[in-house]
């Protein structure tokens, strides 16, 4: 039976687990403290430049903060459950041909943001081969309904031109996808690439790429944000560029996570990941306590206030997902034997996985990146 995101988190075996979460990794047995902020412990597991940009915003944040104690609280007894690695991150049975399954997954990452209508809060949704998907899962599920009618939705070349008819019959569902309109300008802005650069297929770019996610340039991660602008996923916060790559590195990790036990997709330094900072964990570090937000930004969530793009608040919700994550991953660390460390997408899985329908509310972005 084919499995839909949700499902295909909830995971595989500790020992595949562990194979994949100690390639490459060392992990160290104490925080680091930040520069110039002697009481606030720094991640260490990561080495990533995602990590590393947040600093500024971590040290002067105003409305969102994380409780150290409460991660190693929590780390205390999460550290003994499986956090698996997802066993199948390709829906649909792709796996079998590995340049077309990455190619649906890079395009769908295309357009994966926003599912829930901004004024109704209304989730799209569809029913496709006989089950319901919603969110995310529905998208991949109008991709794959529409290659079944025939429609060349992998080649750069088609996205390119795609009419907004076109992207309405697409993805017909319970009610129109929401930013209909922006994500048709990101197929065409990523097909014309692709049909430009790389024969229409984001399988010949990535071959084209280093097999890391950082490579003085040539990464993965590097590579997709420098030449696609719909991945470049940064924001300005009081002078200083905070990176979030939320969409960059979770295409990757999709596909990893489905072929990396083919040898068709590698990721050499996989340590390097981060969590994906987007509207479910900062909910899943909120309600665990980890996490705590002024009065003002509670107010402003708990009555479905608009949060602006690259407003302060909106960075500072993210950049302490990505933060408390990697703090978190370290403290389970410091717990679990050598031979069962883990990576920081392995917890943002376990809290996509637990708050993914929870009915507290999150915050409110109107955003491509997410």
């Amino acid at each position: 039976m084919d499995l839909t995101r949700r499902d295909v988190l909830k995971g595989i075996s500790t020992t595949g687990a562990i194979a994949i979460a100690t390639e490459s990794t060392s992990f160290s047995l104490l925080p680091e403290r930040s520069e110039g902020s002697s009481n606030i412990p720094w991640p260490r597991t990561s080495g990533s430049p995602v990590i590393d940009s947040l600093r500024p915003v971590i040290e002067n944040s105003r409305d969102v903060h994380t409780n150290y104690d409460k991660v190693r609280e929590v780390a205390g007894w999460m550290a003994y459950e499986e956090l698996p690695l997802p066993n199948l991150a390709v829906p649909f049975g792709m796996e079998k041909t590995p340049d077309v399954a990455i190619d649906f997954i890079m395009v769908g990452t295309t357009v994966d943001t926003a599912f829930t209508d901004f004024k109704t809060h209304v989730k799209f949704q569809i029913d496709y081969a006989g089950e319901h998907h919603s969110d995310s899962d529905a998208m991949f599920a109008c991709l794959k309904r529409a290659m079944d009618n025939g429609v060349p939705m992998l080649d750069g070349k088609y996205l390119a031109k795609m009419t907004r008819s076109d992207m309405q019959k697409i993805f017909a569902g319970n009610i129109e996808m929401p930013m209909l309109d922006e994500k048709l300008e990101l197929f065409h802005q990523a097909g014309t690439i692709l049909a430009n650069k790389y024969d229409g297929r984001y399988y010949n770019f990535i071959r084209s790429c280093s097999p890391k996610l950082y490579d003085n340039g040539n990464g993965l991660v590097e590579r997709l944000a420098a030449e696609f602008e719909r991945f470049n996923d940064v924001s300005q916060y009081e002078g200083h560029e905070v990176k979030f790559y939320k969409l960059t590195q979770l295409g990757y990790w999709q596909i990893y996570s489905g072929l990396h036990g083919t040898g068709a997709f590698k990721i050499e330094d996989p340590q390097k990941m981060t969590a994906f900072a987007d509207y479910i964990v900062p909910v899943g570090l909120r309600l665990m306590g980890i996490t705590s937000y002024s009065a003002e930004l509670e107010k402003a969530i708990n009555t479905y206030e608009m949060i602006p793009r690259d407003s302060r608040q909106e960075i500072e919700i993210r950049a302490h997902c990505l933060y408390a994550t990697a703090l978190l991953a370290d403290e389970i660390n410091k717990i679990r034997p050598a031979d069962q460390q883990i990576i920081i997408p392995q917890i943002d899985a376990r809290l996509w996985t637990h708050f993914h329908t929870t009915s507290w509310p999150h915050h409110l972005t109107k955003t491509i990146m997410y």
